[in-house]
């Protein structure tokens, strides 16, 4: 599946965090600060979002890695505690999960019970991954209006071929940032996937020293993974 970004014109940081993040190897240091990034820019660009969080894994347990505002921090609690949530099926499947309705959403009591409390009736949560290309966070966007999350939570769900009926089209700039940054992080990932498999061909090596090969070079180049994938794409190469 080709993933193209819908809004082409969309550009900003929320994009670039997002993005980025798709191309860094899961080693870096800088993970965690990129997480709080993300969930920093989501809430301050997004219109809709009335807070953003995210959750990541320590071991095998979901976490909460950062939040706007610690008041969200319940939210995320109740899924934990409960091993069951939007952002906890997001973060397993690798799929956006919207929730556009969390007051009639009963397969989450602990979610469905604490985000109201806050004044939150909707929300999406997009997984998000590393140069590795395996979900390791999950960003969440919490609403008070059912009506205008809607076009987001659309939007988002459509980048991985999720058909929602009756939503309209997503004029928020910053969500447009958010859909577009989510859908050029799948086409990092699949450019990467792409770039091994040259690497295992020509190398005829396994997944892991293919990996490891395309780290090298990208620092080598002084650059990310995805660009580093591209080098080894091109026809030209040597």
């Amino acid at each position: 599946m080709a993933f193209e970004n819908p809004y082409p014109s969309a550009r900003g940081p929320l994009l670039s965090a997002v993005a980025g993040l798709a191309g860094t190897p899961e080693y870096k240091s800088t993970i965690d600060d990129q997480l709080a990034t993300i969930a920093r820019l989501a809430a301050a660009r997004v219109g809709v979002a009335a807070f953003a969080s995210i959750t990541g894994t320590r071991g095998q347990a979901p976490v909460t890695v950062a939040v706007s505002d610690e008041l969200v921090r319940a939210v995320d609690d109740a899924q934990h505690a409960d091993n069951a949530g939007p952002c906890v099926e997001a973060l397993r499947s690798g799929m956006p999960v919207g929730v556009p309705d969390i007051d009639a959403t009963m397969r989450w009591p602990g979610f469905h019970e604490e985000a109201p409390r806050l004044g939150l009736h909707a929300s999406v949560s997009v997984p998000l991954h590393t140069g590795r290309g395996d979900p390791v966070a999950a960003l969440n966007v919490y609403g008070r209006d059912r009506a205008a999350m809607a076009p987001l939570i659309a939007a988002v769900c459509a980048v991985q071929g999720q058909r929602l009926q009756g939503a309209f089209p997503l004029t928020d700039e910053g969500g447009r940032e958010l859909v577009a940054g989510y859908a050029e992080a799948l086409a990092v990932r699949d450019r990467i996937r792409r770039a091994m498999d040259v690497i295992m061909r020509e190398n005829r090596c396994d997944p892991d020293d293919a990996y490891v090969i395309l780290c090298i070079r990208a620092a080598q180049d002084a650059t990310d993974l995805g660009a580093a994938a591209t080098t080894f794409l091109s026809p030209r190469r040597t």
